[in-house]
């Protein structure tokens, strides 16, 4: 077995927690990731894990050479990437991550153009809604709807999204258009919510007169999956808040309403997020610089000017 190979899977058991979850990380099953950590046991002779039935977790020299076996992990990655930006010719693999919705119609929707384009580059797609680690999960790329929180990260910011709230026309029938965004908590709208843990969308930011306001909205149920709130104001369950091009289509079709035009939320910025040194990395500017271009592309069709229905 590679020694290299070796060092990078007992990277990923320190990060991911389990043999299972860094054998799918690295492509290898639970047992050759686990005879992977006993040999590296056997050759620098001592024991880098404490294990339980659950989960492992480094011991003190585990500890002591993750810290270097990381910086010899980004060495030996920022080397290839190096060469690969000389010969003009990107190799390895990149992992990147989005949210369902716009992972779905945007990101993973390009992957086999970005692949016929650069066949040498291995792609590896994870789409959530929730909250995702970049750095603790080895993400080279993350494309999010939202603002970069992490100062040990980077962005490259691709488009402002304007978003709206909209309801189907028969839920808007049987509770009433709202006349305010106060109207949205007096009159007990049900307001259709992302959630998940460490979620924010447990309030709605509003354009108000007199500037940006938080709303606490509420409403019966909520989903971790965008696309799942979509689909249940389309069936007359209540309000969403969604960037415009993603409900566009239904819009138009009159299928779903726009309400409170004069309290709009507040836009939300389409980016890549990346670790620091990633950058250096001609895969990861590649990837960067296609997706970003395809994005502006088809959102840029997804908007193009069509009459949209709203409420007054």
């Amino acid at each position: 077995m590679s020694y290299l190979d070796n060092v990078r899977v007992f990277v990923r058991v320190v990060e991911l927690g389990t043999l299972s979850a860094a054998g799918r990380d690295q492509r290898v099953t639970p047992a050759v990731a686990s005879n992977r950590i006993k040999e590296l046991e056997r050759h620098l002779g001592v024991r880098l894990f404490n294990r339980t039935t659950r989960k492992l977790s480094p011991t003190e020299h585990g500890r002591v050479f993750y810290d270097k076996a990381v910086k010899i992990i980004e060495a030996v990655n920022e080397a290839e990437a190096a060469i690969a930006d000389l010969s003009r010719n990107p190799k390895g693999s990149l992992r990147i991550t989005a949210p369902l919705g716009i992972g779905r119609r945007l990101v993973a929707s390009g992957i086999p153009e970005f692949h016929d384009k650069y066949p040498d580059i291995e792609v590896r797609v994870r789409l959530s809604d929730h909250n995702v680690d970049i750095l603790a999960e080895g993400v080279d790329v993350a494309f999010k709807l939202g603002v970069l929180e992490d100062s040990n990260l980077r962005m490259r910011g691709i488009l402002n999204c304007e978003r709206v709230l909209c309801a189907s026309p028969a839920y808007l029938a049987r509770r009433g258009v709202p006349s305010t965004a106060d109207a949205l908590i007096a009159d007990k709208h049900d307001c259709l919510l992302l959630r998940y843990p460490g979620s924010k969308e447990y309030y709605w930011t509003l354009a108000t007169a007199e500037g940006l306001r938080k709303f606490e909205v509420a409403g019966p149920y909520d989903s971790d999956d965008g696309d799942v709130l979509t689909q249940w104001a389309l069936e007359d369950r209540g309000i969403i808040n969604k960037p415009l091009f993603e409900v566009k289509s239904y819009l138009r079709e009159g299928r779903l309403v726009e309400i409170l035009k004069e309290s709009p939320p507040a836009p939300v910025q389409l980016a890549a997020i990346y670790p620091h040194k990633r950058f250096q990395d001609p895969k990861v500017r590649l990837m960067i610089d296609f997706m970003a271009e395809r994005c502006q592309r088809l959102i840029g069709k997804l908007l193009a000017d069509e009459p949209v229905i709203t409420a007054s």
